[in-house]
């Protein structure tokens, strides 16, 4: 299982944000590329970027500064924010990503994420955000009559690489991941299930290591990593370790 830090981007800036709430950041740093070389620096195997702008207006805004990110690290890198259409792919893949999120068009464009799977094929990730259950979408400003179950399974034969599982009340609150809405779903598909949201320590990271066997290969922490409340060589040892042992 891997451990993947994240770089979330608004205002040119790298952020975090608190149940994605736009309006409650924290700054961590002014030049994004210089945490990415960080994270890089200290072992990580894959890196995971948000356009934040990009996700609320519906658009790449931040494509500058995820080309100067992709230049400065060799990892392959998987984004999301603001991927609503087939050229916007064709641009992002051709700076260099390994992969790219889709979110809110899956319920919009179901047909779009299909398409994009057949076209990238293993390079497409389904990003699930939800709020007690319920699928959130636009940035998360918008909740839908829908279960991430019932997203995940519209997209059980199209190819996808994998579903990131984010539970928003947890999102940088260092409240612990949702274990359990993450096993559930994992479970539930066919689809290998990236975990995200509420980590806090290295407890919580064992913790997210014992879902190896329901079909969970990842998980992503920010907030945790910039407080220092977690040291991102710290749990990747303790993931290969523990990945080891099972």
């Amino acid at each position: 299982m891997i451990v993947i830090p994240a770089i979330d981007i608004k205002d040119g800036r790298c952020v975090r944000l608190r149940q994605g709430r736009m309006s409650e950041e924290t700054v961590f740093s002014d030049v994004p590329e210089e945490m990415a070389v960080r994270w890089s620096d200290c072992g990580a195997e894959r890196l995971h970027i948000v356009d934040l702008d990009g996700a609320v207006q519906g658009r790449p805004v931040n494509k500058k500064i995820i080309n100067r990110i992709l230049r400065s690290i060799t990892i392959p890198v998987q984004l999301g924010g603001g991927v609503r259409d087939m050229p916007t792919l064709e641009v992002y893949f051709d700076l260099g990503l390994q992969y790219v999120i889709l979110g809110t068009v899956a319920h919009k464009d179901p047909e779009f994420v299909m398409e994009a799977c057949r076209r990238f094929h293993g390079q497409i990730i389904l990003g699930i955000d939800a709020r007690e259950e319920r699928v959130a979408v636009e940035g998360w400003k918008e909740e839908l009559n829908l279960s991430p179950v019932e997203l995940a399974g519209r997209f059980e034969k199209s190819g996808l690489s994998a579903v990131i599982y984010t539970d928003i009340q947890r999102d940088g609150m260092r409240t612990g991941p949702n274990v359990e809405g993450t096993r559930a779903l994992a479970r539930s598909i066919r689809i290998p299930v990236i975990a995200s949201g509420g980590i806090s320590g290295i407890q919580d990271v064992s913790n997210i290591l014992t879902l190896s066997a329901d079909g969970v290969i990842g998980m992503i922490t920010g907030r945790a990593l910039y407080d220092g409340s977690l040291d991102l060589t710290e749990a990747i040892r303790v993931s290969k370790r523990e990945e080891s042992v099972i």
